[in-house]
């Protein structure tokens, strides 16, 4: 998250931004090849991205807190390209995120946009869980 935070406002070339994180960072509790992945495929589908995070919320997209934003392009990157990873997986950790990171009430905003993307990017397993992300 913090990789695609700096990508996000710095502009920084995703190379150099690997790099930093490989070297100045503890991967020991982190999965090195899925934050290779991210930071690899997100950024070339940031449109895409963006559409599902913008069919959520009730704002342009630029308004949104910046940590708010990489949490929740996270998100829906995997909701749209890891359904191997379950929705509610997807949500928690997110929101798990944002109550970190993020402002003192983005996680209950994170939530509230993940679980409506959910509703529509993962309609079946969404409806079939009874449709609520907790």
């Amino acid at each position: 998250m913090q990789a695609l935070y700096q990508w996000d406002l710095s502009g920084t070339d995703l190379p150099l931004i690997r790099k930093q994180f490989l070297v100045n960072e503890d991967f020991s509790k982190a999965d090195q090849p899925y934050f290779m992945e991210l930071l690899s495929e997100l950024p070339g589908q940031a449109d895409v991205v963006d559409a599902g995070i913008a069919e959520s919320i009730d704002r342009p997209i630029e308004q949104l807190d910046p940590v708010e934003r990489a949490i929740l392009r996270i998100a829906i990157y995997e909701l749209l390209e890891r359904t191997d990873i379950p929705y509610r997986v997807v949500i928690n950790e997110a929101v798990q995120l944002a109550k970190k990171f993020g402002a003192e009430q983005g996680h209950a905003f994170v939530n509230a946009v993940l679980d409506k993307a959910a509703s529509k990017l993962r309609s079946t397993e969404y409806n079939k869980a009874g449709g609520q992300a907790r």
